[in-house]
């Protein structure tokens, strides 16, 4: 796909995560659903940085070859139907995200977020929960509470019916 099917690890986090970010301000949710911190290089998607940096659910399938920083493609021939799990609005954001920033170095990107993202509070070498809530505020959501309210509530649900399965 981009950039020779390698990157590396931080801009890839960065790049997701910007991406995120992009799909709330448009679309008042996230894509993932995922848990967001503020780590030292920055904010991060939480679940999706531990299974990109480990392999697990299935990220195995797509990204290998964590060696020197980077992660590399699984199969060179992944295209966006591979991608099922996407709606048209996440490839969208995603494309969009790229594009403006995809030229960009892992340590621009950390620069950027640090700079660009004030939900992002210097943790002070730890990690510390960004909630939702926090986020919609500097997109200047209206009712980031409530807002935060109804993805947790869907975050909830989709547990509920994984669980079931």
């Amino acid at each position: 796909m981009r950039q020779g099917g390698r990157l590396n690890v931080v801009k890839l986090i960065k790049l997701i995560y910007l991406a995120e970010r992009r799909h709330m301000a448009a679309y008042e949710e996230p894509m993932l659903m995922d848990r967001f911190v503020s780590m030292p290089q920055g904010p991060v998607s939480s679940t999706t940085y531990e299974c990109v940096c480990t392999g697990a659910d299935g990220w195995d399938a797509f990204v290998s070859d964590r060696a020197g920083h980077c992660v590399e493609l699984a199969k060179a021939d992944i295209s966006v139907e591979d991608l099922d799990e996407l709606s048209e609005s996440d490839v969208e954001t995603l494309e969009l995200t790229w594009n403006e920033f995809g030229r960009m170095n892992q340590w621009e990107l950390v620069k950027y977020t640090h700079d660009n993202c004030p939900e992002w509070e210097d943790p002070e070498g730890s990690s510390v929960t960004i909630p939702y809530s926090r986020i919609f505020k500097f997109l200047s959501k209206e009712n980031p509470v409530g807002l935060e309210k109804k993805i947790l509530e869907r975050r909830y649900s989709e547990r509920e019916l994984a669980k079931a399965r």
